[in-house]
This record gives structure tokens, sequence and C-alpha cells, in this order.
């Protein structure tokens, strides 16, 4: 009885972490309202992240760099539907699995993830802060976005752990 009743209560933990889980990941990822949770990462992880910012391109394959909501340094967006980049993230649990799907896009390390929505998740790898990019299934398959993020990557934010 008590075993059913702690499966249970990890059923429904396990349950309402994903639906947080998926809430704050559809508020990253939407291109319909332009709002992205914002990143709160360490004092030297902004920094880092503040210099990308500076350096991102205007165009990303294409698409026309836009504001998001909040604007912040920590985030940014190109096109409908949006493509989000949200740096300072946390490392990605999925890194721990050998088995997890990467790219490597000029010089640049990505884990690769797929989203409820059909999306792309890639995230940086081996770099001293976190860069997230939600690439719409729109563009999920296209590593174009990827290569004209790399130089601004490369030069702002370190290699290393």
């Amino acid at each position: 009885m008590t075993f059913s009743r702690r499966r249970a209560l990890l059923a429904a933990t396990a349950a309402a972490a994903c639906a947080a889980g998926v809430a704050v990941y559809a508020s990253a990822s939407s291109g319909t309202d332009e709002s992205v949770a914002v990143p709160v990462p360490d004092a030297q992880a902004a920094r880092y992240c503040s210099a990308l910012h500076a350096r991102l391109p205007k165009r990303l394959d294409g698409l026309a760099m836009h504001d998001l909501k909040p604007r912040s340094d920590l985030t940014a967006g190109w096109g409908h539907p949006t493509i989000v980049l949200r740096c300072g993230v946390p490392r990605p649990a999925a890194d721990d699995d050998v088995n997890t799907l990467g790219a490597e896009v000029d010089g640049v390390s990505w884990s690769y993830q797929e989203g409820p929505d059909g999306s792309t998740v890639m995230t940086t790898t081996l770099r001293k802060a976190y860069v997230e990019v939600t690439l719409p299934p729109k563009y999920a398959h296209d590593a174009s976005p990827l290569a004209d993020l790399a130089p601004a990557v490369r030069a702002a934010v370190p290699a290393g752990v």
C-alpha cells in the first residue's frame, strides 16, 4: 500500500515537473507572443552573454533580428516563426547521456534535442556559457542559422567547461 502511494506521488510529481518544463519550453519557443523565459546565469556567464549579444548577426539565415519580451541581452529572435536564442541557460541534462545527438558547425559544438512541437533545440557544449537556439519546425533541419551564429559564439563565449 505504501509503495502504491509513493508510486502515485512520484508519478504526480513527475507529471507536474513535465508540465512546468513544457510551459517554460513553450514560452521559449513560441513565435506567436514573442515572449521567452529569460535565463538567470551566474555573473561570468552573463558577461559572456552580453558580449555575445553585441556580436549577434542582424540577419540569421536571411531572417531579420527582432526584440523579444522581455527585452534582454540574454535573448534574441529572428523571423516568424521565431528562431529563439537564449544565452546563459543551464547545461542540458541530456548532455550527460552519451547517446545524445550532437553536431559541430563551424567550430562550435552543439547538442541536439527534439522539442515536443517538432522544433529542434540546439545547445552549445564545451563553452563557458551555454547558448540555446530553438529552431521552429520550419527551420528544424537547417544548419544555416547555426553557421550564421558560429562566429559570434566563438568570439564571445570561450571554449571550456
